[in-house]
């Protein structure tokens, strides 16, 4: 059901959004090996359609290992990059606000 915005209440959308948000920070403190063991279980419900809320439900947390997923794969990029730069930085002759001169005669 999708509402106009006119018809949104802030009160209903400030729940929803603290709701989310305890929702999000109980994810981060699962452990993403555990929750790669139950990609393939929830992949196969997922994939064995039905109507009913057991189907839903393991498509909401499909996404959710999914979401993890992507998260942790992101997060280890950026610290490899920002590692790889300042390795970088440090290098020798290379040291921050120190130029790299010669003697000219």
């Amino acid at each position: 059901m999708t509402l106009n915005k006119s018809e949104v209440n802030i009160q209903a959308m400030n729940t929803i959004e603290n709701s989310l948000d305890k929702i999000a920070e109980k994810i981060l403190h699962l452990d993403e090996a555990s929750l790669d063991f139950l990609w393939d279980k929830y992949k196969t419900k997922m994939e064995q359609f039905s109507f009913s809320k057991e189907w839903e439900k393991s498509v909401i947390i499909f996404s959710i290992i999914n979401s993890v997923r992507v998260k942790n794969a992101i997060f280890n990029e950026q610290l490899l990059s920002r590692q790889a730069n300042t390795e970088k930085a440090a290098a020798p002759g290379k040291a921050r606000g120190i130029p790299n001169l010669k003697l000219v005669k």
